[in-house]
């Protein structure tokens, strides 16, 4: 696999440990980076290591966001065929729309990653709001290095899961010293600092701590604008001779530094414009051995939560206390100590490298993917679990569950019935209580989060559905033999034997007119694609309208789409949620289709008999989708041709069609978003207590 990774800051030698690890196992990557570039503060000049494929390119501009690179190197390097682009920019910087721009130019279809440290929700101002978006929304693969940039890019238009990966660390050089023990408790406690002399760091907090805690001895590395004020303020406070300025160290210095310390302060705050993105000093110091207390602020508790201490970010008198009570306590501070360097191997290179070469593997190409995730034949099985979302209808659901026998199966009760535990108990299967009604997505996402057999497929069966024998088999199979496929559905029939729509093209605004003037037959040719077509049962064959998706009331996910598009999205309470899902999967080059050789009787609305209710969620999902996937404007479009349509519905037709068509023009009058919120309030339900 040929990689040309894009990343500024790759002038850090150390940074570059992750490429080099790739390299080691097998990949042909190469940098471009910045030729100089600011880092702590300080100018650092890309020297590349012997023979090492790394090339520095002159730059416009030191902000990160608003710089760009000597287009010139770029152009040459995207002439190349590369497997990937690894851009390791954020989605809003100058840089990164160069980047895509001139792979445009080039007509490359090469896929590429982004990355996002961005953990403040701010409102960028045009044309950066509108690159980062289009940036985000044609990605194969995003990676963050905290939570809150992960949930953001989602937000902008991201339609995969970002993977968190950490910043790296180097174990061969941050590591513990093995004759280090505990610090004697009721002696002085030596705290250290490691980072930028700046405001928004946390220092003076820092200061005021030691101050209340005279044991405390602290040592500053770093340098930054604040060190001459931070310098007056020591000996303003008395604290000349319990505060050293060490400077900034290299990095040999800095894990000598660690292991001289008994704990490390991470005393950051939270500001307006800015938030702790990471880290990388607190991973730092546990790989060396040292426990680390840190502010309950930015991206720290993902990094320090579980393997370290928290205090309220500003809080002096809190930060001091911990720095103290830590080192007074051997066994806390040796257990600190051992969670703290088991944290730290989770951000090795080595781990960091691993990571990223499974979003190589993912991004590159889905079927490539799922074949070195699984190391199997196509034709060779594949695991499957069930997740099955109940409200209620406790017939219907062991009718279900009967059909899956032998395979695991976990129910997610959304309606808190003891009748829907004792089908559970009586099959034989896992049963989970959601503790509210989360809708449909809401209710498969706990059912994803806590898996029976994590990496296997899951198979989305409605409680009033019922597989025929061998379906699951056949759906297994499909996806085996077709690697690019992200989720099959069976056909389906109804109690009648009649055969149901399963295969669908994905909603939009000019669907939406052809709907309302009653022309799709006529514009069937349109929409062809060869075998993906949907014949006039809504089965694939040689009729109208292509597949994009099938719908979701029985539906197999491949395990390897699942971990790249992540699971449904919690916004849609009530259908649209696999169209959804199905279209992200689609813009990240998953495919999805009907399996004619499987079959599955589904009643369908069985677990629904208020007929106003399923209208409008059905309404609203359609909004939710067309917002976010053709935006406001795709949305009013929509709305316009349904409005005619069913405005010319309630004109002609008589008796019940037309009261529909009339209910119809009355919802899309109101805003069907609108209606459902007012639905759902209404009908929060009560928790049923099992006896």
């Amino acid at each position: 696999m040929r990689v040309l990774r894009v990343n500024h800051s790759a002038v850090v030698d150390a940074w570059r440990e992750r490429e080099r690890l790739l390299r080691h196992a097998g990949l042909d990557v190469r940098t471009i980076s910045a030729r100089v570039w600011d880092e702590a503060g300080m100018p650092v000049r890309l020297v590349p290591r012997p023979g090492e494929p790394v090339e520095g390119v002159a730059t416009i501009g030191r902000h990160p966001a608003l710089f760009l690179f000597d287009p010139r190197p770029l152009w040459r390097a995207l002439g190349e065929h590369w497997d990937v682009i690894d851009l390791h920019e954020e989605p809003f910087a100058l840089a990164t729309a160069e980047v895509l721009l001139l792979r445009a130019v080039r007509a490359r279809h090469t896929p590429y990653l982004l990355f996002s440290a961005q953990n403040l929700d701010k409102r960028y101002p045009l044309p950066f709001r509108l690159l980062a978006r289009r940036a985000l929304r044609h990605a194969s693969g995003v990676s963050v290095c905290n939570a809150a940039a992960g949930d953001l890019v989602v937000r902008r238009g991201f339609p995969g899961r970002p993977q968190v990966i950490p910043l790296g660390v180097d174990p061969a050089v941050f590591a513990p010293d093995p004759a280090r023990r505990p610090p004697t408790p009721g002696g002085p406690v030596v705290v250290g600092y490691a980072g930028r002399l700046a405001a928004h760091k946390g220092v003076d907090v820092l200061l005021e701590a030691a101050v209340a805690q005279p044991r405390l001895t602290l040592r500053l590395a770093g340098s930054g604008p604040d060190e001459a004020r931070l310098r007056e303020r020591v000996t303003e406070l008395g604290l000349a001779e319990r505060v050293s300025f060490v400077g900034a160290l290299d990095t040999d210095a800095l894990a000598d530094f660690y292991r001289g310390l008994d704990v490390l302060a991470v005393p950051s705050l939270t500001t307006d414009g800015w938030v702790e993105q990471f880290g990388r000093v607190a991973v730092e110091a546990m790989a060396c051995g040292i426990p680390v207390v840190a502010s309950d602020s930015g991206a720290l508790p993902d990094v320090v939560g579980g393997a370290g201490r928290l205090v309220p970010p500003g809080d002096a008198a809190a930060l001091g206390r911990a720095l103290v009570t830590i080192c007074d306590d051997p066994t806390e501070w040796a257990s600190l100590r051992a969670n703290g360097f088991a944290r730290s191997q989770e951000a090795t290179w080595g781990a960091v490298a691993a990571r990223y070469r499974r979003l190589y593997d993912l991004a590159v190409h889905p079927g490539h993917a799922a074949h070195s995730a699984h190391g199997a034949h196509p034709t060779e099985a594949r695991a499957v679990e069930v997740i099955v979302v109940a409200y209620g209808t406790p017939e219907l659901l062991g009718r279900a569950l009967a059909s899956v026998a032998g395979l695991p199966v976990t129910v997610v009760d959304n309606s808190g019935s003891a009748d829907v535990e004792r089908v559970c108990r009586k099959a034989d299967v896992r049963c989970l209580d959601s503790g509210a009604n989360l809708g449909f997505g809401g209710g498969v996402n706990v059912g994803l989060a806590d898996r029976l057999l994590p990496g296997a497929d899951v198979l989305l069966l409605n409680p009033d559905a019922v597989l025929h024998p061998g379906a699951v088999a056949a759906l297994s199979e499909r996806l085996a033999a077709d690697a690019g496929l992200a989720s099959v559905g069976p056909r389906q029939v109804d109690e009648t034997g009649r055969e149901a729509r399963v295969g669908w093209p994905f909603p939009t605004p000019a669907r939406s007119w052809i709907a309302a003037l009653g022309i799709s037959r006529a514009l069937g040719l349109v929409f062809r694609r060869g075998p993906g077509r949907a014949g006039g049962d809504g089965q694939p064959g040689q009729g109208a309208e292509r597949i994009d998706y099938a719908i979701g009331s029985v539906l197999l996910l491949r395990a390897e789409a699942l971990e790249q598009v992540g699971g449904f999205d919690e916004d849609f309470f009530l259908y649209a949620e696999e169209t959804d899902w199905a279209k992200r999967a689609a813009l990240l080059g998953w495919r999805h289709t009907v399996v004619a050789e499987a079959s599955a009787l589904h009643t369908g609305a069985a677990t629904s008999v208020d007929t106003a209710a399923r209208d409008t969620h059905f309404a609203a999902g359609l909004e939710r989708y067309l917002r976010k996937h053709h935006g406001a404007g795709g949305w009013a479009v929509a709305r316009s041709g349904e409005v005619v349509g069913a405005a010319v519905r309630a004109v002609v037709l008589r008796g019940d069609r037309g009261a529909a068509a009339r209910a119809r023009l009355r919802l899309l009058r109101i805003g069907p978003l609108r209606a459902e919120r007012a639905l759902v309030l209404s009908r929060r339900r009560p928790r049923v207590s099992a006896p």
